[in-house]
């Protein structure tokens, strides 16, 4: 009887599952695998929030197959060994994965694969986390992209949704000696921080679809007005649920473009689209130019005079202290729930690598140790695009102003009033601005800014100047 391995990586769904579809057709019997080998992933090991989500993820997992009559049989240690001791030891033929794209995930999958054809195992990895592989698209050079625009009407022009494949019904397993279980992984805090993201999620595969169609019904609508309102619930929150794979671009793509699509405007849902878009263009980057993890992509940044790491000013940032209302609440609302809002996102990394000067590396570790949808790709485009370095950037002299940027999206001050209990009681032409009343600082407790906003805008812009010059 033949088997097959599916190595589960950040693809914890059955449905639209390529690689667990290939084995399920090719094999009489299939063993689904988890190896837990953060270490391969250095130096970017996934941060405390994406562990919480991975174990709650993982559980989900298990439950689905156990439904459709086997399990998830989980490991630790290096992936190769793990791999190959298994397939030895169940008469695997085919070890089936699909592809992941950060520069140490590539390294590792490609020995990976020759290892096991040294053993005459055949490796089989294909795409579940992609519209289009990031070598697919190029430019009319035939060169990687560096600018949005051009890159997504390439991907759009030959974008041709296809049904998903549908899970199968039911899996016939084999039983893997040395499988641990899961708690044995300790993705799980051991002081219980977590309460608030429990709250906010619900990981897994049910989860993804449940959110999906959430915002089908309620967001997709005013998503094109509305996904910069903080303040407002249309935005789709899919971010999570898209970096471990629970739900695929492709499964979106065909719910908003099949001939039995949403009944929405199409701008609405090219608008949404256009956002996946920006995924897409985050992987193409980092494939291309996998130093920009921690480095620079445009290299005349490197003569940039950022300041002296300031700790104090960091923590105060951290901690949702900064004294700048919009920023506040968005750190303070990624602390509790593990997610912020995308417009806020850009505020908050403004404030640090603009005003306060520090290098974008500081807030990219920082969100990716406390963002259940920290995903390398998306973290690394997000920084370096807020701080002038990254592709698409121009004007990379951009300063956000925090307080136009609050009363423009947040108008009324709901989103700040949510998530800076200080300030719940302050009236609107204030919410944004309470260092106009200093009393009102004293009774409340909140803090004065940490910078001056005008005079570090300044400073930012001649920084600008020197690294020109």
């Amino acid at each position: 009887m033949s088997h097959g391995i599916v190595w589960f990586r950040r693809d914890l769904r059955l449905a639209d599952n390529p690689a667990l579809d290939a084995a399920c057709r090719a094999h009489a019997s299939v063993s689904c695998v988890y190896v837990h080998a953060p270490h391969e992933e250095a130096p970017w090991a996934p941060g405390a929030a994406s562990d919480w989500w991975l174990h709650q993820s993982l559980v989900a997992l298990d439950a689905s197959l156990q439904q459709r009559g086997t399990r998830l049989h989980v490991f630790r240690g290096d992936s190769s060994k793990v791999l190959l001791r298994l397939a030895r030891a169940s008469g695997a033929e085919d070890v089936y994965w699909n592809r992941l794209y950060e520069p140490a995930t590539i390294a590792r999958d490609t020995a990976l694969k020759e290892t096991l054809a040294q053993h005459g195992i055949a490796a089989h990895s294909t795409n579940a986390q992609l519209l289009v592989e990031p070598w697919q698209v190029q430019t009319k050079q035939g060169g990687p992209y560096k600018v949005f625009t051009p890159f997504w009407r390439g991907v759009r022009a030959g974008l041709s949704p296809t049904p998903p494949v549908a899970a199968p019904r039911r899996i016939a397993g084999l039983p893997l000696e040395g499988s641990v279980p899961l708690d044995a992984l300790e993705l799980r805090p051991r002081i219980a921080w977590d309460a608030g993201i429990a709250r906010a999620w619900r990981p897994g595969e049910a989860g993804a679809r449940k959110r999906f169609g959430a915002f089908l019904r309620r967001g997709l609508a005013e998503y094109r007005d509305g996904r910069d309102r903080p303040d407002a619930d249309f935005t789709s929150r899919l971010s999570p649920h898209l970096h471990f794979g629970e739900i695929g671009p492709r499964q979106i793509a065909w719910r908003l473009l099949a001939p039995q699509g949403e009944a929405v405007g199409e701008a609405a849902r090219e608008a949404f689209l256009r956002e996946l878009g920006w995924r897409e263009f985050s992987v193409h980057l980092l494939f291309h130019f996998p130093h920009t993890a921690e480095k620079n992509l445009n290299p005349q940044f490197d003569r940039f005079p950022w300041a002296p790491r300031d700790a104090e000013a960091l923590a105060r940032w951290q901690r949702g202290r900064t004294g700048v209302p919009i920023v506040d609440a968005g750190m303070r609302q990624l602390w509790r729930t593990g997610w912020m809002h995308n417009r806020v996102r850009m505020i908050v990394a403004s404030l640090l690598t603009k005003n306060l000067r520090q290098h974008w590396l500081e807030g990219a570790r920082w969100f990716w140790d406390t963002l259940v949808d920290a995903d390398l790709a998306n973290n690394t485009q997000g920084w370096q695009w807020t701080a002038g370095s990254g592709a698409d950037a121009a004007p990379y002299f951009r300063i956000f102003n925090p307080v136009s940027q609050g009363e423009r999206f947040d108008p009324d001050g709901a989103y700040v009033r949510k998530w800076v209990r200080e300030l719940r009681g302050v009236p609107a032409p204030l919410v944004h601005q309470p260092w106009r009343d200093a009393d009102l600082l004293r009774r409340t407790g909140y803090p004065a800014p940490v910078v001056d906003l005008g005079e570090s805008r300044a400073a930012a812009l001649e920084a600008y100047q020197q690294m020109r010059a």
